[in-house]
């Protein structure tokens, strides 16, 4: 029996390099990726959102109400990007997803407040991510308390005495409790679809690759689109399933209100499969193995979880971070099942978060066969 030899494992090991340094596509990913993501996330991911969307209906036109808007918009937590015309409109950006705030100002409110009378500003906040709304709501009733320390001079100064000379009515709407599980777990149906998909379709077509199986698939009378849809149908019910239990889960155990259409959701599954598929397929096409197979959909899935939406509030990118996530199918995904289950919105407010993911599926669809065809030729 031979003793253990430093001269044998060195020798494995230059091996094992000179292996890693053939494989160009697994050592760039290797190194390439890991700087990718560091850089991206690092400067991306924000739990502090600034300059989020919102709208403003003030009925008076009164000095104090003009230095109330002035104040919201040097404000670095609000971004005011509508003037509401009424209610309706003001209740109908919020549903859309448009704005984040809507702040309300009555129509007596320099009158009242020259009187002592503390008018009441009206507050109506999105909260179905309650991350992108606790904080800035905070910052609003610290400005809006502060906003008239330079008006409030001489006889007047006696209304900036405690508890200030506003009173504050804040509406928490879809989720006025702010329970956290109201918007994980719709979101989870986009992250568990994204998983299951995408990483498990590259894997399974790139093994029957691997093991030599296509190709004898092929050499039989099947077509290949006969083969690729064979491959695909299994994927599209097991992701039926899975959000039949998600949706059982989120009612019975997490108590998530369901007030739109599960129809709706349904239907806008198969969509949302076919994104993820496609860029499934897309992968198994260009990996030559398993290992460069799972770390493309790796590459895939972590942004999906981190600029999505998902676990920090997209508001709190930056814009550029913003456009990337934007190009990702779970991002529209997300604002669909959480407005059709919190908010119950239909197939009217859905529809510009829908067109960016048949666009996805167009393109992913479009490279991945052609890039398939070339791999069977």
């Amino acid at each position: 029996m031979s003793y253990f030899s430093f001269h044998r494992l060195w020798a494995m090991v230059l091996k094992e390099f000179i292996q890693m340094r053939r494989d160009r596509v697994t050592f760039a990913m290797m190194i390439g990726i890991p700087l990718l993501q560091l850089t991206l996330f690092g400067f991306a991911i924000n739990s502090d959102p600034r300059h989020l969307p919102t709208a403003v209906l003030i009925a008076d036109q009164g000095t104090f109400a003009r230095t109330l808007a002035a104040e919201l918009r040097t404000s670095s937590y609000f971004e005011i990007i509508e003037d509401a015309h009424s209610e309706i409109n003001a209740h109908t950006l919020l549903q859309k997803g448009d704005v984040q705030f809507v702040i309300s100002v009555p129509i007596d409110f320099s009158r009242k407040l020259l009187r002592g009378e503390k008018p009441e500003i009206l507050v109506e906040a999105d909260a179905t991510d309650p991350a992108a709304t606790g904080p800035a709501i905070t910052t609003f009733k610290y400005l809006a308390s502060q906003a008239f320390d330079r008006d409030l001079k001489g006889p007047l100064a006696r209304l900036k005495q405690q508890p200030g000379p506003l009173s504050f009515n804040v509406h928490m709407l879809y989720n006025p409790e702010n329970i956290t599980q109201y918007n994980i777990v719709p979101g989870l149906m986009g992250v568990i679809l994204t998983m299951t998909m995408v990483i498990i379709t590259a894997l399974a077509i790139t093994r029957e690759r691997e093991r030599g199986t296509m190709e004898n698939l092929l050499s039989t009378p099947v077509r290949p689109v006969e083969v690729m849809m064979g491959k695909i149908i299994p994927y599209i019910l097991v992701g039926y399933i899975q959000v039949t239990l998600i949706i059982l889960a989120a009612h019975f155990l997490f108590h998530v209100p369901m007030i739109g259409s599960l129809v709706l959701i349904y239907c806008v599954v198969i969509l949302f499969i076919a994104a993820n598929l496609a860029m499934g397929i897309t992968f198994s096409s260009i990996a030559k193995n398993q290992l460069q197979a799972s770390q493309m959909a790796i590459f895939f899935f972590l942004p999906s979880i981190l600029i999505s939406g998902f676990m920090f509030p997209f508001r709190g990118m930056p814009i550029w971070a913003q456009y990337i996530g934007k190009c990702l199918p779970i991002t529209h995904f997300l604002r669909i099942v959480r407005g059709v289950l919190l908010k119950g919105n239909g197939l009217h407010e859905i529809l510009p978060e829908l067109w960016p993911i048949a666009l996805f599926v167009t393109i992913a669809m479009t490279i991945g066969v052609k890039r398939y065809r070339q791999t069977l030729d």
